[in-house]
């Protein structure tokens, strides 16, 4: 299992025993349990569900903090490494697929489900009504039955255009991050990499604002039919998606602050860096698709 030769890595690393597992399912068996509850009216439910979320959170601090201790004690060879890798690009391979299937949801009703309402049959059940995009017609709430509020959608300019600039900037400054790191100018690293971290984070927050203004100024919500529900679960995704990868590039700072990583050896930076690059074309896609279309 492991390599005889002293001051080198095992062949491929093998932990003890732990309770990391156990104690994270447990965190998440509350979580469930606790928000089912909740969502049927249970008082208890919503303790259940904050209990166990800060428990699940607390024992995956205590895992990937042991994680670090043993990278960095030198025990993860390069089958370990490998291993990370191919884990890493199947974990962002099935959220390609997470997002794909929203795409894919918001193509066929605009492409598909709304223009069929418009048919003959449809047009003598529901007279006037109009069969296209809300984006495409002022005032058009694909609502046959005339049950959905209107609304306004929201364009481009500015608040998307805006995060759109701050996302592509984060991910040039990540990727001179990176080259710095692999050139060993670790104090360039940090500086960039905390540039990122702001602008990841000044986006979460102009999105905020983005539905705020949607909410209030023009009456865009979850029940603002199928235009609605598309453009918050895609953005709303997304969003908690970059909250994601803010996070584990500013652990990932902190630990260069650490005098973790080297030139050769920084896998964990360079998956964040992978996942934030990730982020940045789904937002490509969702701007152009969602604001744009």
């Amino acid at each position: 299992m492991s390599s005889t030769t002293p001051g080198t890595a095992p062949y491929y690393y093998v932990p003890n025993t732990s309770r990391h597992p156990a104690m994270a399912a447990l965190g998440l068996f509350f979580v469930i349990l606790g928000a089912s509850q909740w969502i049927n009216g249970v008082e208890w439910g919503k303790y259940s569900l904050f209990a166990g979320l800060a428990g699940w959170l607390f024992v995956l601090f205590q895992w990937f903090r042991d994680a670090a201790h043993e990278s960095e004690a030198g025990l993860y060879g390069r089958k370990i490494d490998l291993s990370f890798r191919w884990s890493m690009s199947w974990f962002i391979f099935s959220e390609v697929m997470f997002f794909g299937a929203f795409f894919t949801a918001l193509w066929w009703a605009r492409s598909h489900s709304v223009p069929a309402l418009g048919s003959l049959g449809n047009e003598l059940l529901w007279p006037g009504f109009q069969a296209v995009w809300p984006s495409k017609v002022a005032g058009a709430t694909a609502s046959p039955a005339g049950i959905i509020e209107p609304f306004q959608t929201m364009g481009p300019f500015w608040l998307p255009t805006i995060n759109t600039a701050l996302l592509l900037t984060s991910a040039v400054t990540a990727t001179i991050a990176h080259h710095a790191l692999q050139q060993g100018k670790r104090s360039k690293t940090i500086g960039y990499l905390w540039v990122t971290v702001v602008l990841g984070t000044i986006f979460l927050f102009v999105q905020g604002y983005e539905y705020y203004h949607a909410h209030h100024e023009l009456n865009l919500s979850l029940a603002s039919g199928i235009f609605g529900s598309t453009f918050y679960m895609l953005t709303g995704f997304h969003g908690f998606h970059v909250f994601v990868g803010m996070l584990m590039l500013l652990f990932v700072t902190l630990r260069l602050m650490n005098g973790h990583f080297s030139a050769d050896k920084h896998f964990a930076f360079e998956g964040a860096v992978w996942y934030w690059h990730f982020v940045d074309v789904v937002w490509l896609g969702l701007y152009v698709l969602v604001y744009w279309m």
